[in-house]
């Protein structure tokens, strides 16, 4: 219970402009709770007064009807006071303001003794009525120093549960392979950055603390994408590398992509197809840091269209080549 004597600038406690929409009002108000929460700051009796203050600023400014009677009357508050100027001029009345299906006439601000009652009476915030003097007596000096002070209670927002959260990450390989800052963005709205660690693999979960709802932890699954190029096998990635008829023939170096660029490899001459090769250490990494193997496999292609010069000297070796890979067929 909180006793309201003095004017609140609703906007200002809430840090929004006085043209703000509702829903950045709203916005910012989840904002403030979340911090000022008694849950998240338990013992903490500042937090919990700035947790019922914002609550009571919400309360006003989050009701259309409400927020534009305390307008109007803020613009008097500030322009006269109530505060104990007796030679304040009255204003002219507020006839027939309609709050909430009722209806108050010529409502006299000067009649009040504080903001808190003219508060109660024309926003609704009691069911008290304004004061008046009775019909048949002198009127009492509205600054009298017996005062009644009028309690009311705030409403505050429903304590919230502490719960963990799930979310689904999806990321190429060479960022999984890398790892690094990203940015997700979560279903309540929050976008976070989040430090992602190296070597990461689908069926992965990442425990981020204090990062669900009311405290709780956010568990995000991650899922890597599968690659054109490299296929991951345990610590091992596998890549299939296409070299030529001649370089198949003949051997010599060729470059074969990793995760961390190209690589200048020598092959033997006499290649089969889909024979492979070992690179140490160009792997994926596991969870000790230590990273596994890359399998080179070789994939022996031939040209779709070919020179007048090639053609010919591919003719003349047809003509001299002692090669013969189906002779075992033929016997």
């Amino acid at each position: 219970m909180q006793n309201l004597q003095d004017f609140r600038d609703y906007y200002e406690i809430l840090g929004v402009s006085k043209d703000a929409s509702s829903e950045e009002i709203k916005k910012v108000y989840r904002r403030l709770a979340r911090q000022y929460h008694p849950d998240l700051n338990p013992g903490n009796k500042e937090s919990e007064e700035k947790f019922k203050v914002i609550g009571e600023a919400y309360e006003i400014l989050s009701d259309p009807s409400r927020r534009s009677q305390y307008d109007q009357f803020s613009r008097y508050w500030k322009q006269n006071g109530f505060t104990g100027n007796r030679q304040t001029p009255k204003p002219k009345s507020w006839n027939d303001t309609r709050t909430n299906e009722r209806t108050t006439s010529d409502v006299d601000p000067s009649q009040f003794s504080d903001f808190e009652s003219f508060l109660n009476q024309v926003i609704g915030v009691s069911n008290r009525q304004k004061p008046k003097s009775p019909p048949n007596n002198p009127p009492k000096d509205p600054f009298n120093t017996t005062r009644t002070k009028v309690a009311y209670t705030v409403n505050t927002p429903p304590r919230i549960t502490r719960k963990d959260i799930e979310a689904r990450l999806t990321l190429p390989l060479e960022k999984a392979y890398q790892g690094g800052n990203e940015r997700i963005r979560l279903e309540d709205g929050r976008s976070l950055e989040v430090t992602m660690p190296p070597g990461m693999v689908t069926g992965q979960t990442i425990r981020l603390r204090n990062q669900g709802i009311g405290g709780g932890d956010l568990y995000l699954k991650i899922t890597v994408e599968p690659h054109p190029l490299f296929k991951i096998e345990g610590n091992n990635i596998l890549c299939q590398v296409p070299v030529t008829p001649t370089e198949a023939t003949l051997g010599g170096q060729i470059e074969a992509p990793t995760l961390d660029g190209l690589v200048k490899m020598t092959i033997p001459p006499a290649l089969r197809s889909g024979q492979r090769f070992r690179l140490a250490n160009k792997g994926y990494p596991s969870e000790n840091g230590q990273r596994g193997d890359q399998l080179v496999e070789i994939l022996i292609v031939t040209p779709k269209n070919l020179t007048s010069e090639e053609k010919e000297l591919y003719e003349k070796l047809r003509t001299i080549e002692t090669f013969k890979p189906r002779a075992d067929l033929l016997a």
